[in-house]
């Protein structure tokens, strides 16, 4: 960066006192929070972490420094800034499967059709109509509990809450019913994937070989011996 683009001391100390601006409006939102959630403890929240970010960046670019302290931010790294009260929220949910025994998925819904008429003219000898059939009789979360029964192997799934100001009038997203959402509208988010299994296991298997060689792992909060 050349010093033309460089941002002045001013901007860097203003940015500084954001920072300490931010942080005193979320000790006073934190102090007098009203329950586990509450909206203005999340809005200074997020002042705080825009604050933070710009402040780092500034820095960085200024004197090539960095702060010593990072603020999470949701795992899309997208903040939220969506209302601070909803009147409303959408739950979106996510389920990845792989079909790995097609026989028995079949055979299932032949089970559920082989007692329901309408499963039986929707079942088409195939996985695709065996699908309609067994989601047509059991609820997602059935099935999700009992993937294996089925013949599914789980992949990665996500959950999320997403705020709004005013209750969707009905059929309003129908034609579309996940491409409203806006990330930043998203109040929380729940994934689970087997990537986060094998980063533990990576993590793990770095400790076994540091504790054979003689070394102890730190960990954060925790000081070696």
């Amino acid at each position: 960066m050349s010093d033309a683009a460089l941002p002045s001391v001013a901007e860097v100390r203003a940015a500084a006192e954001a920072v300490k601006a931010a942080l005193d409006r979320h000790l006073a939102a934190v102090e007098s929070r009203i329950g586990d959630e509450d909206p203005a403890v999340y809005a200074a929240f997020n002042e705080l972490a825009a604050a933070a970010e710009e402040y780092d960046e500034l820095l960085y670019d200024r004197y090539d420094e960095v702060t010593p302290f990072e603020i999470p931010t949701p795992e899309d790294g997208v903040p939220y800034t969506g209302p601070a009260e909803p009147a409303a929220f959408s739950v979106l949910i996510r389920r990845d499967y792989a079909v790995v025994e097609p026989a028995r998925l079949i055979a299932q819904a032949e089970r559920v059709a082989a007692h329901d008429r309408e499963a039986e003219l929707a079942l088409d000898g195939g996985t695709a109509g065996a699908l309609g059939v067994l989601f047509g009789e059991y609820e997602p979360d059935e099935i999700a509990s009992r993937h294996k029964d089925f013949g599914l192997d789980e992949g990665d799934s996500t959950l999320w809450i997403a705020a709004s100001e005013e209750v969707a009038e009905p059929g309003e997203w129908l034609g579309s019913p996940f491409g409203h959402t806006d990330p930043q509208d998203v109040l929380h988010r729940f994934d689970m994937s087997s990537v986060f299994d094998e980063e533990t296991d990576d993590f793990d298997e770095e400790g076994d070989e540091e504790e054979a060689a003689g070394g102890q792992e730190a960990r954060p909060g925790l000081a070696p011996a």
